[in-house]
């Protein structure tokens, strides 16, 4: 599947300010296969002509937000692989 395709494993939101948790498949430095996850942050807004809009570029306002999602990012993942231990 195209990076550009890929769906997110998992999203939190809260308002305008979002974590979205992805999947990856890689080598590891032996060449072995393996999946890892990874985490991206994003804020998303309207522009002038009323667009929506996202960027990773946050205000300090924004913070608690993304401490709030971060966390529950955090969690899933936390919880997700002791699940499957």
């Amino acid at each position: 599947m195209s990076e550009k395709n890929k769906q997110p494993e998992k999203k939190f939101s809260t308002g305008a300010i979002s974590a979205t948790v992805w999947k990856n498949e890689g080598k590891s430095k032996d060449g072995t296969e393996r999946e890892f996850n990874s985490v991206s942050l994003e804020r998303r807004y309207k522009d002038k002509d009323d667009k929506w809009q996202s960027t990773t570029s946050l205000r300090v306002s924004d913070l608690p937000k993304v401490a709030l999602v971060a966390n529950k990012a955090f969690e899933y993942l936390v919880l997700k692989d002791e699940l499957s231990a």
